[in-house]
Formats: C-alpha cells, sequence, structure tokens
C-alpha cells in the first residue's frame, strides 16, 4: 500500500465530491424561495428534503455493493451530471410537483457518485486514510456551502430560469472526471491480495456507528433545513439566512481539514466523541442567543458535525474492509435517508407546535447520540489474512 495520499487523484474525487454537494447545497438555500412560489406549509418544505434524502440513501448501498462486485468507475461522471441537472431543474420548476420530481433524479446522482467515490478516496490515500477521506470530504463540503451561499443571488438576479445556472458546476466537474477515468484506474486493487493490516468485519461495530450516524445526521439536517426559515423567521432577510447557513458549512470545511490529520495520529473514537459532546450545547447558544455570539456558536456546530463526516466515513470502511463501497453506501446512505425523515419529523413540529421547538429539538436529538458513540470499540481490531474480493 502506498504511505502517501496521490494528490491528483485526490484532487480529481474532491472535485466531483464539490459538484455533487453542490446541489445538495442549493436546495436548503432553495426552499425559501420555492416555499415563497408555491405557498407551502413547513411539512411540505420538510417533504421536499425527505424526498431528496430517500433517493439518495435507499439505493445508494445497492451502487456500493455493484461497486464492490463489478467495479462501476463509470458513476463518478454519471452521478455528478444527475444530481446537478436535477437541482438546477428543481430551482426552475414551474410546480410543486415538478420540483419534487427533480429533487428525485439529482438525489439517484448523489447515491451514484459518493459509494464509488469514497471507495477510491480510500485507495489513493495510502496509509493516511482519516487525511485522505478529509480531503475528499473538503470537496463536498465546500460544495453544500457555496451552494448554498450562490443561489440566492443567482435567484434575485435572474429569476427563475437563472436556477439553470445551478448546472454548470457538475457539467465541468463531468468532463474533468471523464478525462481522468483512466489515472483512478489504475489504482484498482488486484484480484487477489491479503487484507493483513485490515481486519474483520464487525457488523456489530458498524451497527453502533450507524446508530450514531442517525441521531447526529437528524439534527444536522434539521439545521440544514430551517436555519434560513429560522433567520427569515426573525425578520432578516433570505440572504442573511442563506449567509448563515454558508458560514455553518464554511467551517465545517475547515474544521474537517482539521479533524482528519488528528484522527489520523489520536485515533477516530477520541475525535468523534468531542464533537458530539460539544454541539448539542453550541445549537442552543445559536437558538437562545442569537446575535453575532449565536452565529459564533453556529459556526462551531459546523466544524462539530461537518468534521467528522470524513471521519465517520473511515470507521465504517474499517469495520466492514472486506466491502468498503458497500461500507459507504450503508454509512453515507443511512445518514442522508435518516436525516431527511427528521427534516420531515422536525418540519411537522413546527407546523404544529413552532419553529423554535423544532430547532432546540435539532440539539436534543444530536444529544442522544453520545449514548451510542461511548459503545464504538477502536476501528482496528483484530487481524487475519483473507483474500481481498474481486473489484
Amino acid at each position: 500500500m502506498r504511505g502517501e495520499i496521490d494528490r491528483r487523484a485526490i484532487t480529481a474525487l474532491s472535485a466531483g465530491h464539490f459538484a455533487t454537494d453542490y446541489s445538495n447545497g442549493a436546495l436548503p438555500a432553495l426552499l425559501p424561495f420555492l416555499d415563497q412560489r408555491f405557498g407551502l406549509s413547513y411539512t411540505q418544505v420538510g417533504a421536499l428534503v425527505l424526498v431528496s434524502a430517500l433517493a439518495s440513501s435507499i439505493i445508494q448501498p445497492l451502487f456500493g455493493l455493484w461497486s464492490d462486485r463489478r467495479g462501476a468507475l463509470w458513476l463518478l461522471p454519471v452521478g455528478v451530471l444527475l444530481a446537478g441537472t436535477g437541482m438546477a431543474l428543481t430551482a426552475a420548476s414551474a410546480s410543486y410537483g415538478l420540483a419534487l420530481l427533480f429533487v428525485v433524479i439529482s438525489g439517484i446522482g448523489t447515491a451514484a457518485y459518493h459509494p464509488e467515490g469514497s471507495k477510491f478516496a480510500a485507495y489513493v490515500s495510502g496509509s493516511r486514510r482519516a487525511s485522505g477521506m478529509s480531503l475528499f470530504s473538503i470537496g463536498g463540503n465546500l460544495g453544500v456551502a457555496i451552494g448554498a451561499l450562490s443561489i440566492a443571488p443567482i435567484i434575485l438576479a435572474f429569476g427563475r430560469p437563472g436556477g439553470l445556472l445551478v448546472a454548470v458546476p457538475s457539467i465541468v466537474v463531468t468532463l474533468l472526471l471523464l478525462w481522468t477515468l483512466g489515472y483512478l484506474r489504475a489504482f484498482v486493487p488486484e484480484r487477489v491480495r491479503t487484507r493483513e493490516a485490515r481486519g474483520e468485519d464487525r457488523p456489530g461495530a458498524l451497527g453502533l456507528l450507524l446508530a450514531v450516524i442517525a441521531l447526529r445526521s437528524a439534527g444536522w439536517f434539521g439545521l440544514l433545513t430551517f436555519v434560513p426559515l429560522w433567520a427569515v423567521s426573525l425578520g432578516h432577510s433570505k440572504a442573511y439566512g442563506n449567509n448563515l447557513l454558508s458560514l455553518m458549512l464554511f467551517a465545517g470545511g475547515v474544521g474537517t481539514l482539521i479533524a482528519g490529520p488528528i484522527a489520523d495520529r489520536v485515533g477516530r473514537r477520541p475525535v468523534l466523541l468531542a464533537t458530539l459532546v460539544a454541539a448539542p450545547p453550541l445549537i442552543v447558544v445559536f437558538v437562545a442567543v442569537g446575535g453575532w455570539l449565536g452565529a459564533a456558536a453556529l459556526a462551531l456546530v459546523g466544524v462539530c458535525v461537518v468534521s467528522t463526516f470524513g471521519v465517520t466515513g473511515v470507521m465504517s470502511q474499517e469495520y466492514l474492509p472486506s466491502r468498503i463501497g458497500l461500507a459507504s453506501g450503508i454509512s453515507i446512505g443511512f445518514s442522508i435517508g435518516l436525516g431527511g425523515i427528521a427534516a420531515l419529523a422536525l418540519g411537522a413540529v413546527a407546523d404544529h407546535v413552532d419553529l423554535e421547538t423544532a430547532m432546540y429539538a435539532c440539539a436534543a436529538v444530536s444529544a442522544v447520540a453520545i449514548a451510542p458513540a461511548l459503545l464504538l470499540p477502536s476501528p482496528r481490531g483484530r487481524r487475519r489474512l483473507a483474500p481481498e474480493p474481486v473489484m
């Protein structure tokens, strides 16, 4: 195994992650505009997030399993293209029903890209897998943040048809990935090799990790969905709400670059636990205090949550080393799917109680994730020799 991260390969993969998640970042920022255009309830707003999440999550493990058994490099450019064009059509849609349909198309693109992208990020990272996964994740983090930041100026400047510009990053990066597929193919492992240093599959540990991911994602998706609407409810502009969302996401990107190397040095589990403990009180400060202090707390929430996406991705692969594409698909898909369901449930809370209660619920559900995290074993388990599956 190579010791160092291949910069060219991880840059291409991170660019694909950027373009895919740019579309994901555009959706929360689009919600106030779609709300105004179609006169939606909070539950209907949450349904848009749920449909996107389900399309992204249900079939993602199947893409991962296909990747493990047959290899599927073509999923990289196809996933990016579907994610971007689907969200562009959502932004320009003329009805709520069409918006739901196009969100599904974008979600399928997300489902296609992530397992293959995560698997190859592991391949090209050598022995520094947490650092490599952080570099892969930073592309997605920046994509979500810039998607959230750019959508309001685009729609305000060009109106509904201007939403088609959301597809531009995905088209550019699709061409880049098509150009680099041959280079990435060189990192596919040999058909038979030993797995001496990887450890054995531990599905019980993976189950605990999935519980952590689900609870963390429930609070996170609630924030992604309702931070812009919360700002608007307090009398701020839509642009201000999107700026808060972008601040949270950009700060999370910075945290990702720090968390990966730390996790390689001190371990994945301590980094994950520290961030899980810190996030809930910070959410409470954002809602209860507001102002510049609340904005700073929200930025730190982004650091705590986003910085661990790469860490939990590596942990899932280390708990299921014989099927890292499937592990990636399950962990990412599970987080997206449960997060979308949480967004719908929190939307119902906002409709039937109030939006403030839904915001505090984001903190409460995030705090519950600490319990299963305390039970997680070290990702590096007993070692054994075994043939690696055909890729």
